[in-house]
């Protein structure tokens, strides 16, 4: 064989690769309800901040776990907890899109999308913040 046809074999070959682990990391969106009904399946739920409720981060305790209350799309409320620090202005936040899994009583959240007035436009633009487990 010629070296570019090996060459390109190894290039198909980590493309092919690159395409699986996209398409396996990629989360369904889904609300709490359908979450519930598959608990050990990844999904990402879109909601609000349910601002009525406590935010819970005590990082003297556990830095890396902070929780809320989350009403998705359809009104219906759980409660997530974020396997990391809580991000900075999160209350500002006007849409949270959590990416987790659904556990006994709650939402386990390993990311989290923030969409958040810009504070350089007076709250005229959105601004996208997406915080990570391993980010936070």
């Amino acid at each position: 064989m010629k070296k570019t046809h090996i060459i390109a074999i190894i290039v198909i070959a980590v493309a092919i690769g690159a395409i699986i682990s996209t398409i396996s990391d990629a989360a369904t969106y889904a609300d709490f309800s359908t979450a519930e009904q598959f608990p050990n399946k990844e999904f990402q739920v879109v909601g609000q901040l349910n601002k009525d409720k406590a935010i819970d981060y005590a990082p003297e305790v556990n830095a890396n776990e902070f929780s809320f209350f989350m009403l998705d799309n359809n009104g219906v409320e759980h409660k997530v907890v974020f396997e990391g620090a809580k991000p900075q202005d999160f209350e500002r936040s006007e849409q949270v899109v959590i990416t987790g899994v659904m556990a006994e009583d709650h939402f386990r959240a390993k990311k989290i999308l923030m969409k958040c007035p810009s504070k350089y436009n007076d709250g005229k633009a959105e601004e996208l913040i997406e915080i990570t487990a391993e980010s936070a």
